[in-house]
């Protein structure tokens, strides 16, 4: 079976369709995905309530190597003009007034991304000081269109009033973040039932949950 080869692939830009062939294969990679939370301390709680945010992109990181003597590229580029094809993916394309989408090719593996950090190392040097080995640690970070962010995005609609009863030692706090993800709307619930201390409930009271109203006027989805 043939060693396929990876690339990075531009897919925007004044470069776009360009490819950049990656002669040695990397040994390993690494998928990093996190998620962002807010942590909102109630009174009484033994602690902070968290609240998902939003989820951060994913990042793959690897390590790339160059090298003059043992590879050669196509175009009879050597280890400095590779190098600087691979750093000019940072730079602020002319037509994007931003830095190119890449997409990182390697098999099964397709990453569409932007290169959010590059380190080279320079390891060996021809007699006239030219880079002949390089080491580039490359960080690619996730991009996704507005559409792709919002295609099913697995959201609840609050669009309808709900009725709750109070149960054990739930409070308004409590029941704001149950039913909006959001402890700060307690209020919301409190005026809807005019509920003057919103400490004045006790279990087998009904509260009913409003629509939230967004600032033109129109139900909004929680």
């Amino acid at each position: 079976m043939n060693l396929e080869k990876a690339s990075i692939d531009i897919v925007s830009g004044s470069k776009a369709g360009t490819q950049i062939r990656v002669l040695f294969n990397p040994t390993e990679y690494t998928l990093d995905r996190s998620n962002t939370y807010k942590a909102t301390s109630i009174p009484g709680l033994g602690g902070p309530l968290f609240h998902f945010i939003n989820g951060e992109a994913d990042s793959l990181a690897m390590e790339l190597f160059l090298d003059d003597y043992t590879d050669q590229a196509p175009g009879g580029k050597t280890v400095r003009d590779r190098v600087d094809e691979i750093a000019a993916l940072l730079e602020i394309d002319n037509n994007l007034h931003a830095p190119p989408i890449v997409r990182f090719v390697w098999g099964k593996l397709s990453f569409t991304a932007i290169i959010e950090k590059l380190t080279r190392k320079l390891t060996l040097f021809k007699p006239d000081g030219v880079p002949a080995r390089a080491t580039l640690n490359v960080s690619f970070k996730e991009y996704r269109t507005l559409p792709e962010l919002t295609i099913n995005p697995r959201l609840q609609s609050a669009d309808k009033s709900k009725r709750r009863v109070i149960i054990g030692n739930d409070s308004l706090w409590l029941l704001a973040s149950r039913e909006y993800h959001d402890v700060n709307k307690w209020k919301v619930i409190a005026e809807h039932n005019d509920l003057d201390d919103p400490r004045d409930i006790a279990p087998g009271d009904w509260m009913t949950i409003p629509p939230l109203e967004q600032d033109n006027g129109s139900r909004r989805r929680v």
